[in-house]
């Protein structure tokens, strides 16, 4: 089969562009390599993936509607994954167009895309951060997450939503994917693993947020991508047990449209986070403890109940071992540039 997947040159699409390879799939990538954290970071992960006889590359913006559409029509994918987004939370703060243009608009363009050529199944990022002011631990499908507090989870919100409607009104089958706080080798510079060894390495205190007494669902990038092609081998159907009346926020009874979580379920405090970085270097970290975030929330953790019981999805990587492999793939990829 051929596989569209935006953000290939993006942490989870790399992985997932290169173990849809790995299995025989053809894969379109598409990305446009911006600025938003190290463009050569992004370029040696596109390098390893153009080593690969079954991969090819488009450089475009999704917000490009003419070149998106062009696309579509001419390879024609059978599957679609859309990973691109302008990412992070606090960036959205500063830059709120970026969000609207590639989240937002962007994203039409995937649907308009899929509306066009029908593939069987589209697989969308979604995040962790929709759950928003939602207390309630662990985050499950099955609650309503009406309240974002930033404007990126605002923007993968609508991304739901306008799945929704394009599996209802053309037939395109769409599953979201909550992520949940994605970590391990050829990671972002801009989340925490990256800052937190730079700082340990460089014997600069690491700001810690929140006292440390945050929790997050570390999930291991192997973890999440082993959740994308379980989705994507499942295109999603509408829920016969979908009643109108009280209407499940996971599912459709209208529409071939699901929600899931990928998450590895196991929240981890900051702090024994941390700890396990000094463990693997075998040297302490500085620590300057600050106050919570904008746009921070204290918790989160998911329930992957239904994505285990329809999927399949089983997360085997403990934060050790996933942190173990992304201190071995920074000092090897780093150090061979000094």
């Amino acid at each position: 089969m051929a596989i569209l997947v935006t953000g290939s040159a993006g942490f989870i699409g790399f992985h997932l562009s290169r173990r849809l390879l790995q299995r025989g799939e053809q894969v379109i990538g598409v990305d446009n390599l911006n600025a938003y954290y190290d463009p050569s970071l992004k370029a040696a992960r596109l390098a390893l993936l153009e080593a690969e006889a079954g991969y090819r590359h488009a450089r475009i913006d999704l917000a490009d509607r003419e070149a998106m559409a062009a696309l579509f029509e001419e390879t024609r994918p059978d599957g679609v994954v859309n990973l691109a987004a302008q990412a992070g939370v606090r960036y959205s703060l500063e830059n709120p167009a970026a969000y609207a243009d590639s989240n937002v608009v962007g994203f039409l363009n995937v649907l308009e895309g899929c509306r066009a050529v029908q593939p069987r199944h589209l697989v969308y990022a979604s995040t962790s951060s929709v759950y928003g002011a939602n207390g309630k631990l662990p985050f499950s499908v099955h609650d309503h997450a009406v309240h974002p507090i930033t404007l990126y989870a605002a923007t993968k919100l609508a991304n739901e939503a306008m799945a929704h409607a394009y599996a209802h009104l053309f037939g395109v089958p769409c599953t979201g994917l909550r992520f949940f706080t994605v970590y391990g080798p050829w990671g972002r510079p801009d989340m925490s693993p990256f800052k937190f060894l730079s700082a340990i390495l460089e014997g600069r205190p690491i700001d810690v947020y929140g006292q440390g007494r945050m929790q997050r669902d570390f999930t291991y990038v192997d973890d999440i991508v082993d959740g994308v092609i379980a989705a994507l081998d499942r295109p999603a159907q509408a829920n016969p047990e979908w009643d109108p009346q009280r209407p499940d926020p996971a599912s459709s009874g209208v529409a071939p449209w699901r929600i899931y979580n990928i998450g590895a379920s196991e929240p981890v405090e900051l702090m024994r986070y941390i700890e396990t970085f000094e463990r693997k270097l075998g040297c302490k970290a500085k620590l300057n403890l600050m106050p919570m975030q904008p746009g921070d929330v204290v918790s989160t953790a998911a329930d992957v109940s239904e994505t285990v019981r329809d999927l399949g999805y089983r997360p085997t990587t403990s934060i050790e071992e996933g942190v173990g492999r992304f201190v071995d793939w920074y000092l090897d990829y780093y150090g061979s540039k000094a």
